[in-house]
């Protein structure tokens, strides 16, 4: 039975490609440009684009399982393509921010509540996994830690439980082969919660040096934040991170209950990427 893993190149798809593999599992992936995949030998790489479906429906033959990124247009051609197809389940990559409450009219946790809800209307058998910070957004940090060894930050002292990419895809990889040992649906976050300042520590730690931080106002946060999107999703990662200073981000035990293992804490996973930051 052979699973479709959309998004193979990226941190989280590349580990459910490994996992896959690992379990016995036929694995094809779809890419762009097959030619600059550099995936193991054993993964079929197929031409797709999840903008068009007559490429997806290539992409589908023959294939039972689907790994899905939710991409950022929505995934309307993914399920015109998929209806055609034979599939026993669709697992999304969404968010967990569209388990928080307070997160109703944000512009990421609203876009990812639009894709599931045109998975849910879609008639397919789909299930959503919701890592709601992953422990690779440090990697933002990377190369202000190289260069300067400082590390701007609004609000410091807002804690969160990032969660490893590994652990995001065995959840998902348990949910596709159906291993799972309880919800996979829950919020997926990391075993403890660290403030900013803290996690900054851990790489510094990691490191052998001393990194410093230096507190950015919500002016500053907002300019500093503005490489990474649009207006609307800078304001969606400043309200984030307004309420994680607030008690707004939670831990969760979802990953320990799928799995029936802790979820691997986040100063392993700085250990594991410190030659990142150097």
């Amino acid at each position: 039975m052979t699973t479709l893993v959309v998004g193979a190149r990226g941190s989280i798809g590349r580990h459910v490609v490994d996992q896959l593999l690992a379990a016995g599992e036929l694995v094809r992936a779809s890419a762009r440009d097959p030619a600059s995949a550099h995936l193991p030998p054993r993964v079929s790489v197929i031409a797709a684009d999840l903008t068009k479906p007559d490429t997806l429906r290539v992409a589908l033959t023959g294939v039972r399982k689907v790994f899905l990124y939710a991409p950022s247009g929505g995934v309307a051609a993914f399920v015109d393509a998929a209806r055609d197809a034979d599939l026993e389940r669709v697992v999304l990559l969404s968010s967990g921010s569209v388990l928080l409450p307070y997160a109703v009219g944000n512009a990421i946790a609203d876009e990812h509540r639009a894709i599931e809800k045109q998975l849910a209307g879609s008639g397919l058998p789909w299930t959503p996994i919701r890592p709601l910070v992953l422990a690779n957004n440090a990697l933002n940090w990377a190369e202000p830690i190289r260069t300067t060894g400082t590390v701007q930050l609004f609000r410091p002292d807002g804690k969160t439980a990032p969660v490893h990419e590994r652990d995001v895809a065995a959840v998902a990889v348990a949910a596709l082969t159906g291993t799972a040992n309880g919800d996979v649906t829950g919020m997926l976050t990391g075993p403890q919660l660290l403030t900013q300042q803290r996690q900054v520590e851990l790489v510094g730690a990691a490191l052998g040096r001393d990194l410093a931080v230096r507190e950015l106002s919500e002016t500053e946060a907002r300019s500093h934040f503005s490489q990474f999107g649009t207006p609307e999703n800078v304001e969606a990662v400043l309200q984030f991170v307004a309420a994680a200073a607030n008690d707004g981000s939670p831990a969760t035990d979802t990953v320990e209950r799928v799995l029936g293992r802790p979820a691997v804490p986040f100063g392993q996973w700085v250990y594991e990427h410190a030659a990142d930051f150097r």
